[in-house]
C-alpha cells in the first residue's frame, strides 16, 4: 500500500481538507466566509466545499472536545462521503493546535475511509499523484506516520477483505497462499500442519470439527521474530473456521450466508501480525490460527461423539455447532505446551450470547489476569474497539462437566453461553498466568457504511496494536 505524505508550505495546493472542532471554527470562520452561519459549525461529522479561485476547500467539523477514536471517525465518515468528489492532486492538510496522536488519527481515517468491498486499489488517495501534505509547522515525524497508517491500513484492509470474501474464494488454499505470501513479505515464520500431521500431533479437537470437510486441514503457525532480546512475546490465536454450517447441528438457513465471518477472530490476527511486523514493533508474536470450515457430510462428528484433544483432555459433543471451541482448545494448548509467552489472546466469533448481549457495542472478554485486563480495556476505550469484562467463576465449570468425558462442549442450560465458553477454554491454557479470551462476535462483522447489507468491521486490528505498543 503506497501512501503519499510529506511536509511543506500550502503553496500552490490544488485542494485542501481543514478539520476544525467548534470553537476553533468560531474563531476561524471569518478567515473563510461571512456567509457561512447556519451552514457549517464544526459540529462531529459535518462537512462542506467552498470553491476557491484555484483551490477546492473541504471543511470537516471534529465537535466539541473530540477524543482520538472520534477524529479518526470523522476523518474516516469524510473521505468515504466524497470519495468520488476527491481528486488525484496535491493536498494540504490544515489542523490546527492539534496533538501529534490527533494528526494522526486524522491520518489514519482518511485512509481506512476509503475502504469498499471489494477494495478498489484505484481509489484517489491510493493513485501516484495523490499526497496529503502536512503543515510543516505541526512539527510531526513525517516517516514515522507513514510507517504507521500505512501497516494500520494494510493490517485492517486484510482483515476486512477476508472476512468479506464470499466462501467459495476463501477455502483452505486461497487462505494458505495469502499466508505464505505475507510470510515472505515480512519475514515471518510460517509452519502448517496438514490432517495427517495433525493426527500425527493428536490434534484431535481440531480434527474433530475438521473431519467432515472436504477441504484439508491447515493448522497454521506465524512467527514474528523482532530480533530484538529480551522482548515480550505475545501469543494470539484466532478462531479461523472458513464457513460453518453448524455441522450435524445445521443452523437454520436464514442469514447462514453470513456464517462466512466465522474467521473473525484468525482475521483480526492476520491483520495485528500484519501491522506489527510492517511498524517493526519490539516483541514477538506467535499466532496460531486452526483453519478449517464446519461441514456437513458423512464424515462429519456427531453430538455424542467423545475426542481427545491435544492436552489429553476428552470432550462429549452435545453440538457440533460449538465447533469453534473446539478448534480454540487445540490451539491454545499447542501454543501454551510448545512456546513460552508472556501474554496468551485468543478471539473468536463464537457465541450468539455474546452478540445477545452486547449487539455491535462491544466486545466480551475474559481474563485471569488484572493487569491484563487494564491494559486490554484502556486499549478498548483509545481505539474505541471497546471490551467489557465478565466472570470466569470456577462455579461455572460446573456447567460443562460430563457424565462420559472430562468435560462437554456446551451447557445443557439456555443461558450464559458465551461464559461457559470462556470457562471452557480456560481448561487448556495449561496454567498460563496471563491469558484473556476475546468474544468478537458482536462486533467483527455488522452494519458497514460501504454495503448495504453487512460487512467486516475490522474489529480488533487497532485494538492489539495498541494493546502491544503500550504493553
Amino acid at each position: 500500500m503506497n501512501i503519499n505524505l510529506s511536509q511543506t508550505s500550502s503553496s500552490e495546493i490544488a485542494q485542501k481538507f481543514s478539520f476544525f472542532t467548534e470553537s476553533q471554527w468560531e474563531s476561524e470562520k471569518r478567515k473563510f466566509s461571512d456567509n457561512l452561519d447556519g451552514i457549517f459549525s464544526g459540529k462531529c461529522e459535518e462537512s462542506f466545499i467552498i470553491l476557491e479561485e484555484n483551490t477546492i476547500h473541504y471543511l470537516i467539523g471534529l465537535g466539541k472536545n473530540p477524543k482520538n477514536f472520534q477524529i479518526q471517525a470523522s476523518a474516516e465518515t469524510f473521505s468515504y462521503k466524497f470519495r468520488k468528489k476527491i481528486k488525484t492532486k496535491p493536498t494540504f492538510l490544515h489542523i490546527e493546535n492539534r496533538s501529534k496522536e490527533e494528526i494522526e488519527s486524522v491520518v489514519t481515517g482518511l485512509f481506512l475511509g476509503t475502504y469498499e468491498y471489494p477494495f478498489k486499489s484505484g481509489h484517489p488517495f491510493f493513485q501516484e499523484g495523490f499526497e496529503l501534505i502536512i503543515d510543516e509547522s505541526s512539527n510531526t515525524d513525517i516517516d514515522r506516520l507513514k510507517l504507521k497508517v500505512s501497516a494500520l491500513c494494510e493490517g485492517q484492509f486484510a482483515c476486512m477483505e477476508w472476512l468479506n470474501k464470499p466462501q467459495n474464494f476463501k477455502r483452505v488454499p486461497h487462505i494458505s497462499d495469502f499466508l505464505s505470501e505475507i510470510s515472505q513479505k515480512y519475514n515471518l515464520k510460517h509452519t502448517v500442519f496438514d490432517r495427517e500431521k495433525s493426527a500425527e500431533l493428536k490434534l484431535g479437537a481440531f480434527l474433530s470439527v475438521n473431519q467432515g470437510s472436504s477441504q484439508d486441514a491447515a493448522f497454521t503457525i506465524l512467527e514474528y521474530d523482532s530480533g530484538i532480546e529480551n522482548c515480550k512475546t505475545i501469543g494470539l490465536v484466532g478462531k479461523c473456521v472458513l464457513f460453518d454450517t453448524g455441522g450435524i447441528s445445521i443452523k437454520g438457513s436464514e442469514n447462514l450466508h453470513y456464517m462466512k465471518s466465522d474467521m473473525g477472530g484468525a482475521t483480526a490476527v492476520i491483520g495485528t501480525i500484519i501491522a506489527a511486523a510492517k511498524m517493526k514493533l519490539p516483541l514477538n508474536i506467535i499466532a496460531i490460527l486452526p483453519i478449517t470450515d464446519n461441514a456437513v457430510s458423512n464424515t462429519a462428528y456427531i453430538p455424542s461423539d467423545v475426542i481427545t484433544a491435544y492436552n489429553g483432555k476428552t470432550i462429549e459433543v452435545l453440538n457440533t455447532d460449538a465447533e469453534g471451541r473446539m478448534t480454540l482448545a487445540d490451539g491454545l494448548s499447542y501454543l501454551s505446551k510448545n512456546y513460552k509467552t508472556d501474554v496468551l489472546i485468543d478471539l473468536a466469533t463464537l457465541t450468539g450470547s455474546s452478540v445477545r448481549m452486547f449487539g455491535g457495542t462491544c466486545g466480551a472478554y475474559f481474563s485471569n489476569n488484572e493487569n491484563l485486563k487494564k491494559s486490554l480495556e484502556k486499549s478498548g476505550d483509545e481505539t474505541n474497539q471497546r471490551l467489557w469484562n465478565l466472570p470466569l467463576w470456577d462455579v461455572w465449570a460446573d456447567d460443562f462437566k460430563s457424565d462420559v468425558a472430562d468435560y462437554k462442549n456446551i451447557s445443557s442450560k439456555p443461558f450464559g453461553d458465551c461464559i461457559v465458553a470462556g470457562k471452557f477454554l480456560e481448561q487448556f491454557i495449561d496454567g498460563h498466568e496471563n491469558w484473556a479470551h476475546l468474544d468478537i462476535a458482536g462486533v467483527a462483522f455488522g452494519n458497514v457504511r460501504y454495503m448495504k447489507e453487512k460487512g467486516a468491521t475490522g474489529y480488533g486490528v487497532q485494538l492489539l496494536v495498541d494493546f502491544m505498543e503500550n504493553c
